[in-house]
């Protein structure tokens, strides 16, 4: 599915003076740089509108684009009625497809240290309470079509904290239930090791034992979590299934699959762990990315607070 979207996006490219430079550097960023299919989709879709918005303003080579350029560009997304944050990661596609100008020797300057991202707000995960995911995990009954599937979902999302992506691409391989870990390969394929805990385990190899053989076709190859057609389960489909008893368990309406992730990082934080380790089970980059969590758990703060001040 994402190949064919990329192939779309790339063939809309070809239409467009600037279509050919951005089509060579979606191939660098999948050879050289390694990134995911879905990253080169982002990217491919947001250059795309930029180079349409240069064919409207004249600018047909790399070497023409000045800042008034791309400020132009964001002022346009912000006609269109984009919001901050996509119009700062189409700023960041354009400062990419520069830099790769001038890495190639296409342009002789960089024009990226003058371009300015908007200033964007930051906005706290939304994070329900432990007993809202207890809630949510026994949601699942044993009268659903794919009862033991759907379980093993929501228990390896809130054990590990992996993304929606990371869970679908999961192959059997990557689950060690003896020991107890999965493999994650995250953004740009780095791959990590988060431990599962022994509830999921158990319930994994349940679905493992008695369910994914039902659904296993010819087609299916090894990955972990299949649909009813035998195919592996995509992000669409998990969102479906997360809502579904997110529902029944009487859940926010604004609850995601993401929102798993999150309380997985806010539990393990109001439980005492530190943010290196924390960094480490989420696949962040950088501890900055981590450390919004400790201002999400305030009732951690509160008791600390209250255990050591003089006047707690």
């Amino acid at each position: 599915m994402l190949t064919v979207q990329i192939n779309e996006v790339r063939g809309k490219l070809k239409a467009l003076p600037l279509g050919g430079v951005v089509d060579t550097f979606l191939d660098y960023l999948t050879v050289e740089a390694g990134l995911s299919p879905n990253t080169i989709l982002a990217y491919g879709r947001d250059l795309l509108k930029f180079a349409d918005y240069c064919q409207s303003q004249n600018v047909n080579a790399l070497g023409d684009i000045l800042p008034t350029t791309a400020y132009g560009f964001l002022r346009h997304l912000s006609d269109c009625g984009l919001a901050e944050n996509s119009i700062s990661r189409n700023l960041v596609a354009v400062k990419m497809l520069i830099r790769f100008g001038v890495l190639t020797g296409r342009l002789t300057e960089d024009i990226t240290d003058t371009l300015e991202s908007p200033k964007l707000w930051q906005k706290l995960p939304a994070v329900a309470s432990k007993d809202q995911v207890f809630r949510l995990l026994a949601a699942p009954c044993a009268d659903d079509p794919y009862y033991l599937r759907d379980k093993a979902l929501l228990q390896v999302l809130y054990a590990t904290g992996a993304r929606a992506s990371e869970v679908v691409n999961m192959k059997i391989k990557d689950a060690n239930l003896n020991v107890g870990y999965v493999r994650c390969f995250g953004k740009g394929q780095k791959e990590r090791i988060v431990p599962l805990g022994k509830i999921a385990a158990g319930t994994m190899t349940a679905y493992l034992r008695d369910l994914r053989p039902e659904l296993e076709k010819s087609h299916s190859g090894d990955v972990l979590f299949l649909s009813r057609t035998g195919r592996g389960l995509d992000r669409i489909e998990l969102w479906r299934i997360v809502k579904k008893y997110a529902i029944r368990a009487g859940m926010p309406k604004n609850l995601t699959v993401h929102t798993l992730r999150h309380c997985f990082a806010t539990h393990l934080l109001s439980g005492g762990v530190d943010l290196r380790t924390l960094q480490e089970m989420l696949g962040h980059a950088d501890i900055k990315t981590t450390q919004i969590y400790t201002h999400v758990d305030n009732e951690r703060l509160r008791s600390i607070h209250k255990q050591y001040h003089p006047r707690g």
